[in-house]
Protein backbone atom coordinates (compact mmCIF):
# COMPACT_ATOMS: atom_id res chain seq x y z
CA UNK A 1 0.00 0.00 0.00
CA UNK A 2 1.49 3.28 -0.34
CA UNK A 3 1.48 6.53 1.61
CA UNK A 4 -0.61 7.92 -1.24
CA UNK A 5 -3.67 5.15 -0.62
CA UNK A 6 -3.37 5.41 3.13
CA UNK A 7 -3.43 8.91 3.31
CA UNK A 8 -6.85 9.22 0.92
CA UNK A 9 -8.17 5.97 2.41
CA UNK A 10 -7.71 8.02 5.97
CA UNK A 11 -9.80 10.91 4.71
CA UNK A 12 -12.03 8.92 2.92
CA UNK A 13 -13.03 7.25 6.14
CA UNK A 14 -13.41 10.52 7.54
CA UNK A 15 -15.56 12.00 5.16
CA UNK A 16 -17.68 8.93 5.99
CA UNK A 17 -17.31 9.36 9.51
CA UNK A 18 -18.57 12.63 9.19
CA UNK A 19 -21.30 12.00 7.12
CA UNK A 20 -23.06 9.29 10.03
CA UNK A 21 -22.40 11.92 12.81
CA UNK A 22 -23.85 14.64 10.89
CA UNK A 23 -26.92 12.39 9.58
CA UNK A 24 -27.22 11.80 13.47
CA UNK A 25 -27.27 15.32 14.81
CA UNK A 26 -29.57 16.69 11.90
CA UNK A 27 -32.10 13.95 13.54
CA UNK A 28 -31.53 15.16 17.08
CA UNK A 29 -32.08 18.71 16.18
CA UNK A 30 -34.86 18.17 13.83
CA UNK A 31 -37.09 16.02 16.83
CA UNK A 32 -35.84 18.91 19.30
CA UNK A 33 -38.19 21.36 17.03
CA UNK A 34 -35.21 22.49 14.20
CA UNK A 35 -35.54 22.93 10.74
CA UNK A 36 -33.58 22.75 7.62
CA UNK A 37 -32.73 26.16 5.16
CA UNK A 38 -31.31 26.25 2.10
CA UNK A 39 -31.76 22.53 1.16
CA UNK A 40 -31.33 22.90 -2.52
CA UNK A 41 -27.80 23.93 -2.64
CA UNK A 42 -27.06 20.68 -0.37
CA UNK A 43 -26.48 17.71 -3.21
CA UNK A 44 -24.41 20.19 -5.08
CA UNK A 45 -21.65 20.28 -1.98
CA UNK A 46 -22.11 16.89 -1.61
CA UNK A 47 -21.35 15.64 -5.20
CA UNK A 48 -18.48 18.94 -5.23
CA UNK A 49 -17.00 16.60 -2.26
CA UNK A 50 -17.45 13.07 -4.31
CA UNK A 51 -16.21 14.19 -6.78
CA UNK A 52 -13.11 15.66 -5.56
CA UNK A 53 -12.45 12.43 -3.61
CA UNK A 54 -12.93 10.06 -6.85
CA UNK A 55 -10.61 12.56 -8.77
CA UNK A 56 -7.92 12.70 -6.21
CA UNK A 57 -8.26 8.05 -5.79
CA UNK A 58 -8.06 8.45 -10.13
CA UNK A 59 -4.89 10.67 -9.84
CA UNK A 60 -3.40 10.30 -6.64
CA UNK A 61 -3.56 6.93 -5.41
CA UNK A 62 -0.01 5.92 -6.63
CA UNK A 63 1.73 9.97 -6.02
CA UNK A 64 4.34 10.53 -3.46
CA UNK A 65 3.27 12.75 -0.71
CA UNK A 66 5.05 16.21 -0.39
CA UNK A 67 6.01 16.32 3.40
CA UNK A 68 5.40 20.42 3.63
CA UNK A 69 1.92 20.26 2.52
CA UNK A 70 1.30 17.24 4.56
CA UNK A 71 2.34 19.00 7.55
CA UNK A 72 -0.27 21.66 6.50
CA UNK A 73 -2.81 19.33 6.04
CA UNK A 74 -2.06 17.96 9.17
CA UNK A 75 -2.97 21.26 11.25
CA UNK A 76 -5.93 21.32 8.98
CA UNK A 77 -7.04 18.24 10.87
CA UNK A 78 -6.24 19.60 14.19
CA UNK A 79 -8.35 22.48 12.77
CA UNK A 80 -11.47 20.78 11.82
CA UNK A 81 -11.59 18.45 15.25
CA UNK A 82 -11.72 21.72 17.12
CA UNK A 83 -14.50 22.96 15.15
CA UNK A 84 -16.08 20.06 15.22
CA UNK A 85 -15.92 19.85 19.08
CA UNK A 86 -16.73 22.84 19.47
CA UNK A 87 -20.08 22.74 17.80
CA UNK A 88 -20.37 19.27 19.01
CA UNK A 89 -24.04 18.01 19.29
CA UNK A 90 -24.68 21.04 16.82
CA UNK A 91 -22.31 20.30 13.76
CA UNK A 92 -23.90 18.78 10.66
CA UNK A 93 -23.33 19.66 7.12
CA UNK A 94 -26.71 21.05 6.51
CA UNK A 95 -27.91 24.63 7.68
CA UNK A 96 -30.19 23.28 10.41
CA UNK A 97 -32.03 26.20 12.25
CA UNK A 98 -32.77 25.69 15.83
CA UNK A 99 -35.22 28.84 17.21
CA UNK A 100 -34.23 30.12 20.27
CA UNK A 101 -30.66 28.50 20.26
CA UNK A 102 -27.85 30.84 21.31
CA UNK A 103 -25.26 31.44 19.32
CA UNK A 104 -21.92 29.46 19.38
CA UNK A 105 -19.19 32.31 20.03
CA UNK A 106 -16.33 29.88 21.83
CA UNK A 107 -13.31 27.88 20.04
CA UNK A 108 -12.40 28.76 16.73
CA UNK A 109 -15.83 30.92 16.70
CA UNK A 110 -14.74 33.57 18.69
CA UNK A 111 -11.43 34.59 15.92
CA UNK A 112 -14.33 33.91 13.00
CA UNK A 113 -17.88 33.23 11.69
CA UNK A 114 -17.09 30.38 9.29
CA UNK A 115 -14.04 28.70 10.53
CA UNK A 116 -14.93 25.21 9.18
CA UNK A 117 -15.74 26.64 5.69
CA UNK A 118 -12.07 28.20 6.46
CA UNK A 119 -10.71 24.53 7.32
CA UNK A 120 -12.81 22.78 4.11
CA UNK A 121 -11.46 25.62 2.08
CA UNK A 122 -7.77 24.89 3.09
CA UNK A 123 -8.27 21.08 2.44
CA UNK A 124 -9.82 21.08 -1.04
CA UNK A 125 -6.96 22.65 -2.26
CA UNK A 126 -3.91 21.38 0.25
CA UNK A 127 -4.78 17.49 0.04
CA UNK A 128 -4.33 17.40 -4.04
CA UNK A 129 -1.22 19.46 -3.57
CA UNK A 130 0.26 16.96 -0.75
CA UNK A 131 -0.31 14.29 -4.00
CA UNK A 132 1.29 16.83 -6.50
CA UNK A 133 -1.87 17.69 -8.29
CA UNK A 134 -1.07 21.47 -8.54
CA UNK A 135 -4.82 21.46 -11.27
CA UNK A 136 -6.43 19.56 -9.18
CA UNK A 137 -6.14 21.79 -6.63
CA UNK A 138 -7.30 24.83 -8.41
CA UNK A 139 -10.03 23.50 -10.45
CA UNK A 140 -11.99 22.28 -6.87
CA UNK A 141 -10.58 25.48 -5.20
CA UNK A 142 -12.52 27.45 -7.85
CA UNK A 143 -15.24 25.22 -7.94
CA UNK A 144 -15.81 25.12 -3.85
CA UNK A 145 -15.29 29.28 -3.65
CA UNK A 146 -18.78 28.95 -5.94
CA UNK A 147 -20.94 26.91 -3.58
CA UNK A 148 -19.26 28.21 -0.35
CA UNK A 149 -20.85 31.64 -2.14
CA UNK A 150 -23.79 30.42 -2.09
CA UNK A 151 -23.65 28.35 1.06
CA UNK A 152 -22.27 31.40 3.21
CA UNK A 153 -24.82 33.74 1.63
CA UNK A 154 -27.33 31.42 3.09
CA UNK A 155 -26.46 31.23 6.40
CA UNK A 156 -25.14 34.92 6.91
CA UNK A 157 -28.95 35.48 5.91
CA UNK A 158 -30.55 33.71 8.75
CA UNK A 159 -27.96 34.50 10.85
CA UNK A 160 -29.11 38.56 10.68
CA UNK A 161 -32.48 37.49 10.57
CA UNK A 162 -32.12 35.59 14.21
CA UNK A 163 -32.52 37.83 17.55
CA UNK A 164 -29.70 39.11 19.29
CA UNK A 165 -27.31 36.52 20.19
CA UNK A 166 -29.34 33.86 18.99
CA UNK A 167 -29.79 31.60 15.90
CA UNK A 168 -30.14 28.72 14.98
CA UNK A 169 -27.16 26.00 16.00
CA UNK A 170 -23.67 27.35 13.97
CA UNK A 171 -23.77 24.29 11.56
CA UNK A 172 -21.61 24.13 8.99
CA UNK A 173 -20.34 21.14 6.48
Amino acid sequence: MTAAVLLLALVTAERLGELWLARRNTAALLARGAHEVGAGHYPVIVALHVVWLAVLWWFGWDQPLDPAWLAVFGVLQVLRFWVLGTLGRRWTTRIIVLPGAPLVTHGPYRYMSHPNYAVVVGEIAVLPLCLGLPLVALVFSLANAVVLFIRIRCENRILAEAPQGHSGPRLEG
